[in-house]
């Protein structure tokens, strides 16, 4: 830093030199101490003493240097508010910090820090603490003591557990830490009475903990942990939780109990092991998101949760007048058994309209899995990852019901004509086989609005494809498609979605910018 930089309060300015006018512009001689110094994104190795000629600074910015160390001096600057030495590369911080009385935020983010001062609580003026991205282990006790703290950030480190002594903050709003080994969290913790954003994700924890005094909690973050169990009393506590946040954990059921949520606004749970979903979800008034996706829900056609949020609140409600079997009663079991090999799901069929035969490495589909239809109407029907070269003749019988057929994962190399009558198909999933072309019947599926033929061997853009006017969602990924006629794509008014990854095309033509409904 330039020497000058350091002496600016002292040093009389040169203009006072040459100019001895007496005009308004430049009245020199009242020039008040300096009290913002900005010294960011430069390569500074160090801060010299000096600093302490500078009393009346309010706010320091060294961000984004190449710091190893900070100068005890700092410990003089007495009206100091805001120093920010994020982004460098200091491995410890001065004990002189703790002397700055008046400071109110304190950003040393992405250091190399192993430990933080023992008498950290000493600065009781403190409202934002950013100590995020370091090698912390341990948070001194001394913490208890930053009774005005209203960020904490402790992401990204090495904490193994949190002191219960944190409980005592009574003025801290929001708690950051993401990214750390935190097993348990305190259940003192608990008392935070102005708490009301907690992000705990990429932890350890093994389950939800109770928070029975954070009235105010509004947004809870526990993704990617190994949480299994939502337990119904916790719940009963947040009742002003806006966002609750559960994606990648191992959670198996979800209470019923959900429902005392009643300002939730956005719940995910997407990438756990839920098979079903209390139909009382419907009924939580401000829902507007909610993420299931990767569960292995058995109740919930796959259709339906691609339709929504909305969609799929207003099938819960649905579901909450049937007086069908509840959403965690076990299936009746039905008499009726079939041979062995073929292992049909009676139940699947009468009450979720599935007929599903896959993951069985079968080279054909038996004819008792078609004979156990019967009369009843089937909407799914489910024959992927098995060893078929051809689309089962016998599909046509369903033609009336059948909306949504999976073959993906086998061996077909062509698409019969016959498979052009089931008229109300919406959804056909053929990825991961080996065909070429489709056939100028399939015009006829004129409510098709999903097609995945992602994974064959297609040379060139199927040309039906373009004459299918519900098509929302076309996905030809990885195939060895060269050329697509964009005058064409632009006549499909549905569409959406179209997912070209992975193919032989040289080119993108210019044209498609006029396919406005390309989202």
């Amino acid at each position: 830093v330039p020497e000058h930089v350091w002496r600016i309060n002292l040093d009389t300015p040169e203009e006072a030199q040459q100019n001895l006018s007496f005009g308004a512009a430049d009245r020199w001689w009242e020039q008040t101490d300096l009290t913002k110094l900005i010294l960011a994104s430069n390569k500074l190795q160090s801060l010299s003493e000096d600093v302490q000629l500078l009393p009346a600074l309010t706010m320091l910015d060294v961000h984004d240097n190449q710091l190893t160390s900070l100068p005890s001096a700092l410990g003089q600057l007495e009206n100091l508010q805001k120093l920010d030495v994020s982004h460098n590369k200091l491995r410890s911080l001065p004990e002189e910090l703790l002397q700055l009385p008046r400071l109110r935020s304190l950003l040393v983010q992405h250091n190399e820090l192993s430990q933080l001062p023992e008498g950290l609580g000493q600065l009781l003026s403190l409202e934002e603490l950013d100590v995020s991205n370091n090698q912390l282990t341990a948070i001194p006790t001394s913490f208890a003591l930053l009774e005005n703290l209203v960020r904490l950030n402790l992401a990204c480190n090495q904490l193994r557990e949190l002191p219960a002594d944190l409980s005592a903050m009574k003025s801290l709003r929001q708690l950051d830490c993401t990214k750390n080994y935190l097993e348990t969290v305190p259940a003192k913790l608990a008392t935070m009475a102005s708490l009301e954003q907690l992000y705990l994700r990429k932890n350890k924890l093994r389950s939800l903990p109770e928070f029975p005094s954070c009235k105010l909690l509004k947004e809870l973050h526990a993704g990617e942990n190994q949480i299994e169990i939502l337990n119904a009393e916790n719940l009963k506590q947040l009742s002003s939780l806006c966002v609750l946040e559960l994606r990648d954990n191992k959670i198996k059921a979800v209470p019923e109990e959900i429902t005392v949520l009643q300002k939730l606004e956005r719940l995910d749970l997407a990438n756990n092991d839920i098979s079903r979903l209390p139909y009382t979800l419907g009924n939580l008034p401000q829902l507007k998101f909610l993420a299931l996706e990767g569960n292995p829900l058995r109740t919930i056609r796959r259709d339906l949760l691609q339709k929504g949020t909305q969609e799929l609140l207003k099938y819960l409600r649905s579901k909450i007048q049937d007086d069908g079997p509840g959403p965690n009663e076990e299936p009746p079991v039905t008499a009726m058994t079939l041979p062995s090999q073929s292992k049909v799901n009676i139940h699947a069929i009468t009450t979720l309209k599935l007929l599903e035969y896959s993951d069985k490495q079968a080279a054909q589909i038996p004819d008792a899995v078609f004979d156990a239809v019967g009369d009843n109407p089937v909407a799914t029907v489910n024959f992927s990852k098995n060893q078929l070269r051809e689309i089962p003749p016998r599909l046509v019988e369903l033609k009336d019901s059948v909306c949504d057929v999976s073959l993906g994962f086998n061996k077909i190399s062509s698409v019969p004509s016959e498979l052009c009558l089931l008229h109300k198909l919406t959804h056909l999933d053929l990825r991961n086989n080996v065909l070429t072309a489709l056939p100028e019947e399939m015009e006829a599926l004129k409510r098709l609005h999903t097609i995945n033929l992602a994974f064959n061997r297609f040379k060139v853009f199927p040309s039906v494809l373009y004459h299918l006017p519900a098509l929302e969602t076309i996905l030809l990924s990885n195939n060895q498609v060269g050329s697509i006629d964009p005058v064409q794509l632009k006549g499909m008014e549905k569409l959406g979605t179209l997912d070209l990854q992975n193919n032989d095309l040289l080119q993108v033509p210019p044209e498609l910018g006029n396919c406005e409904n390309l989202r």
